[in-house]
């Protein structure tokens, strides 16, 4: 009977369920006139995800078997004029990854021009926001799916204003001539943790001189400028939130830069009757266990983990 016990121990533990939230990266805000970036992808097992789509499975793993994490780096703002005289677009933000599951970092924000290569948002985890100041138009990019939502729209009438980020359970907000600048898309809570704690908010989108710039929308999304000079706000790092873009209007270069996106996170829930090991390319916090239960978040980094 005891031989019986011990095998039917290590059969349950050789395939554990694993609840986990994975969020890419934020894109950076576009430079002058500049859309709002994109939040990153937003996948869970525990609660509503991305897109406001339903929860994932949990994944089954196995004891003594590597597993990879990568955390997501944040997509860098767009520049003030490059050579060419043109805004440029901020960047993706980069993906972040647990095991088998990939969220895509967000869309950079669209960079305010007379050139439509640079003017639209990109498409992201969530999409940024399209520029303003162009003569055809400025859309936002679009979402991936089941992790997001969709960039905002920025105006082609005098104004130019451009349009918020995409959060993770919201479109960001299209712009108008008048103003104000599109905000950024709401992300979404999630109780992983213990606490809730909100992620992947879409950056807003940067203000014309004499318009209101976009804000952040919750979740780590960072608030477009609206001042000459003064950068669009990052970012929250952690959150995947989008950065916020650029302002515009000045009789001259420079123009100020788009903000940066926030970098991502993957958190994982599993059975406290088992112990983890982390490779020493992570930056990882396990408190005490509760409820049956360990919590172990990855900040940054990129390695494998193993359980025992």
């Amino acid at each position: 009977m005891l031989l019986l016990g011990v095998l039917a121990s290590q059969a349950f533990i050789s395939g554990f369920s694993v609840d986990y939230l994975v969020v890419g990266a934020g894109g950076g805000g576009g430079g002058g006139h500049g859309g709002g970036g994109g939040a990153g992808g937003f996948r869970t097992s525990f609660g509503t995800s991305g897109g406001n789509s339903s929860a994932e499975s949990a994944l089954t793993l196995a004891i003594e078997t590597n597993y990879s994490i990568v955390i997501g780096a944040g997509g860098t703002g767009g520049t003030d004029y490059d050579s060419a005289g043109i805004n440029v677009r901020g960047t993706s933000g980069e993906n972040s990854v647990f095991s088998t599951i990939t969220s895509d970092g967000g869309g950079g924000g669209g960079g305010g021009d007379t050139a439509t290569t640079y003017a639209s948002g990109l498409n992201g985890g969530s999409g940024g926001g399209g520029a303003g100041h162009t003569g055809s138009g400025a859309p936002g990019g679009a979402a991936s799916s089941a992790q997001g939502s969709s960039g905002g729209t920025g105006t082609t009438v005098v104004g130019y204003n451009p349009g918020g980020g995409g959060g993770a359970s919201a479109n960001g907000g299209s712009a108008s001539g008048t103003g104000p600048a599109g905000n950024g898309g709401a992300g979404l809570a999630s109780t992983i943790t213990g606490s809730s704690i909100s992620y992947a908010g879409g950056g807003g989108g940067g203000a014309r001189i004499g318009t209101t710039a976009g804000t952040g929308g919750t979740g780590g999304g960072g608030a477009g400028s609206q001042t000459i000079n003064v950068q669009g706000t990052n970012g929250t790092v952690n959150t995947g939130g989008g950065g916020g873009g650029g302002s515009g209007g000045a009789p001259s270069p420079p123009f100020p830069l788009g903000g940066n996106g926030g970098s991502g996170v993957v958190i994982i829930r599993y059975p406290d009757t088992l112990t983890i090991s982390v490779g020493a390319g992570l930056t990882s916090n396990t408190p005490p266990a509760a409820g049956g239960f360990k919590v172990t978040t990855f900040s940054a980094g990129d390695d494998d983990i193993s359980f025992s």
